[in-house]
């Protein structure tokens, strides 16, 4: 039985790098696939011993002003309610590293989503924050992390790392996200369908949803300027094609949205500076 499992779920993603827009159906097959494979709550206790790791082994270092963090949590807050609708169950934790150079986010299993200060410095309004939070939101509801994590180290090595049983496994995921700066090995489908949900999440919240498209502009047009820019854009590549078909996503879906909050990004931007 595991072994079509295992079956159904490589083929599920296989089928996600054969395409940078692959069909609802063929993302459901991953959902799917993943949650038969690992649970809801070994997803959480995973995203628990990472976080963990992050703390204890890569020392991150959360934000202590406390402004920072609440603005951060209520940007969050109606994307979040957003992506419940497409999953339910997830109880999301949101953590602000203080790390001003980097500019980058990831999310791990369970629902945990990391913020560098980076990325608040980088951006120019709240619609594109919100853009890349529901973007990487998206990888939670679309239960991409669980999908990849399987296939980069396998069904028992994660259910070990989820109930403390393998630390070198979860040492290993800690240190890709904190250490180098890369993400989880996503497909290009996971990718995209990430892409559409963010931008779906972020117009419900009435945000303006070709935040995202500005961002990743303003990302390739700092490449191989501004170093810190890489983390994100290392596992975003920000390609001509990606950005017309998220552009295209948001027209065919009538999705809309005004809101910017450039104003209240530049009284947190302002006190991150000091």
């Amino acid at each position: 039985m595991k072994r079509i499992l295992s079956a159904v779920l490589t083929l599920s993603v296989a089928m996600g790098l054969t395409s940078g827009c692959a069909s609802v159906k063929k993302m459901n097959v991953g959902r799917t696939a993943a949650s038969i494979l690992i649970s809801d709550e070994q997803e959480a206790q995973l995203g628990a011993q990472v976080k963990q790791e992050l703390e204890t082994k890569e020392k991150i270092k959360y934000v202590e002003d406390s402004a920072v963090v609440d603005y951060v949590r209520n940007l969050s807050t109606p994307i979040l309610q957003q992506a419940n609708k497409d999953r339910q169950g997830v109880k999301w934790k949101i953590h602000v590293i203080d790390d001003p150079k980097t500019v980058n986010a990831f999310a791990t299993p369970g629902g945990y989503l990391y913020v560098y200060t980076g990325l608040l410095l980088a951006a120019d309004n709240e619609a594109e924050v919100a853009g890349v939070m529901g973007h990487e939101a998206g990888h939670v509801t679309g239960r991409h992390s669980a999908q990849a994590l399987m296939l980069q180290y396998g069904q028992q090595a994660l259910i070990d790392a989820a109930l403390g049983k393998n630390s070198g496994t979860v040492s290993q995921i800690a240190a890709s996200l904190a250490g180098s700066g890369t993400s989880l090995a996503f497909s290009r489908g996971n990718e995209t369908e990430a892409d559409e949900l963010g931008a779906k999440y972020t117009s419900g919240a009435r945000y303006d949803p070709r935040g995202l498209v500005t961002f990743f502009q303003k990302l390739a047009a700092q490449e191989g300027k501004t170093p810190g820019f890489m983390k994100w854009l290392s596992t975003h590549p920000p390609s001509a094609d990606r950005v017309k078909h998220l552009n295209s996503y948001i027209s065919s879906k009538g999705l809309s949205g005004s809101e910017l909050g450039a104003d209240r990004l530049a009284t947190i931007k302002a006190r991150l500076r000091k």
